[in-house]
């Protein structure tokens, strides 16, 4: 094959690549769901596996030349099978092109439209992709207040499709509440219990899941999109072999390109994959299962473990560091990469504050947290994690030096804290103090280069 450079063909993406790569190298992405790919896992991402269409199953394909396409998804489920250590009755599927996708696709496979999910509430860490809907009818909440049964505006397909329950975290401690989840079970009987989302930081006890799942009849579905990296590390517990249904990104903590897998037993993973096709997606990209393949394999080696149980090292470091600046940290801690702060007692919310640290080169982002009483365009928290730094190499010093800029910012920020948004945002690139944080960073960064 021929080739002709980018930056000749063309100049303009060119640059903004260029750009870009100078935006990831100087700065600190602390936001828990991005992290940092192997040349290894780029390289097969942008292969010649991008050109072939393999509609269908591994030997069941509608497109003839696929040989070498079955030949990689194998070798993808294997090392997935290896990874997460799957019982022998147990089955996957690489083919989902996104968490969402995935998720979706265990619904259309495993429920008919009407059946009940029952899921975590959005602003307490759950996901969109969980059902999600607001502006209810009226204020409906039960059980001392750890129930949502949706709004008249239902904002994701699975809200439409499906009858969504969505349980709270205790509103003292913003933990599990797990009996109070048996008793929202017993009452709505849901048929698919889910747990896991964007912003719960601590762990879940998956027995007891499936458990409460078990006593009603449902099916238990644990989304692990954010810690599948920890779980394949044995940095936090597994819920495979437990739960009915495990769904997993492979972008944040396992660090293998963007893609989805999900496990299953062998009898329901035969109903989800034609929950993925035809239900939801055509044609998988191949060269995301290559990076997926490839990432997969790098996880399977002994550096990975250390990596993982480095990475909740750095978050439980940021939490202690912040806590003891005087920042609110949502239940307290955290049990493995990411980190909620509540930002009410400072004066000053999550999106003038998020925009403020990627002023100074530190980027995170404004988050809802459990019981928000502020809208999700400008809500209470921010939400930060360790994924990304510490694949740089950074350990928990530089995590100290970190929570101090954090710190210095929000001090700097506050006496425009009434600004308009975007007054705000002039007067806080202005701050000499601001400025010299930008400097700090970038020679934090070069002393820690993305070359993984």
């Amino acid at each position: 094959m021929n080739y002709t450079s980018l930056s000749k063909k063309d100049s303009k993406v060119y640059k903004l690549i260029k750009k870009e790569e100078l935006r990831q190298e100087t700065k600190l992405s602390l936001i828990p769901s991005e992290n940092f790919f192997s040349c290894a896992v780029r390289e097969a991402v942008g292969s010649c596996f991008m050109h072939k269409y393999s509609e269908g199953n591994i030997g069941r394909r509608y497109y003839e030349g696929n040989q070498i396409v079955d030949e990689l998804e194998t070798l993808t489920k294997d090392r997935a099978r290896k990874l997460f250590k799957l019982p022998k009755d147990w089955d996957i599927n690489v083919q989902a092109l996104s968490g969402s996708n995935a998720n979706l696709a265990v619904y259309l496979g495993l429920l008919q439209p009407g059946a009940t999910i029952m899921s975590m509430y959005l602003y307490d860490g759950g996901h969109l992709s969980h059902g999600w809907s607001y502006e209810p009818v009226k204020d409906q909440v039960e059980e001392k207040g750890l129930v949502y049964l949706g709004g008249k505006r239902k904002v994701n397909i699975s809200s439409r499709l499906f009858n969504i329950v969505q349980y709270k975290t205790n509103p003292e401690t913003c933990l599990f509440d797990y009996p109070a989840l048996q008793k929202i079970a017993k009452k709505y009987k849901p048929d698919l219990i889910i747990t896991g989302g964007t912003a719960y930081p601590r762990g879940i006890e998956y027995i007891k899941m499936k458990e409460i799942a078990k006593s009603v009849g449902a099916l238990y579905m644990a989304d692990i999109a954010h810690e599948a990296g920890l779980v394949a590390g044995g940095a936090v517990t597994s819920p495979v072999g437990i739960a009915d249904v495990v769904t997993m990104t492979t972008h944040k903590t396992l660090r293998s390109g963007r893609g989805a897998i999900i496990l299953a037993h062998k009898d329901l993973i035969k109903k989800i994959n034609k929950g993925v096709l035809p239900g939801v997606q055509g044609g998988p990209f191949n060269n995301n299962i290559a990076g997926i393949c490839v990432g997969l394999g790098e996880a399977l080696k002994p550096d990975f473990k250390k990596y993982s149980a480095q990475v909740v090292k750095n978050a439980q470091t940021l939490a202690t560091e912040l806590g003891n600046r005087g920042f609110k940290i949502v239940s307290g801690g955290t049990d493995k990469h990411l980190v909620l702060v509540d930002l009410t007692n400072k004066g000053i919310f999550g999106r003038k504050t998020a925009r403020a640290l990627d002023i100074a080169g530190i980027v995170l982002n404004m988050n809802t947290m459990p019981y928000e009483t502020r809208s999700p365009k400008d809500p209470s928290a921010i939400r930060l994690g360790s994924p990304l730094v510490t694949t740089r190499g950074m350990k928990e010093k530089e995590m100290k030096i970190i929570a101090h800029y954090i710190a210095r910012v929000v001090k700097a920020i506050l006496p425009y804290k009434n600004l308009e948004f975007s007054a705000f945002e002039i007067a806080t690139r202005k701050l000499k103090e601001i400025k010299e944080i930008r400097a700090e960073v970038q020679k934090l960064c070069a002393l820690f280069p993305l070359k993984f």
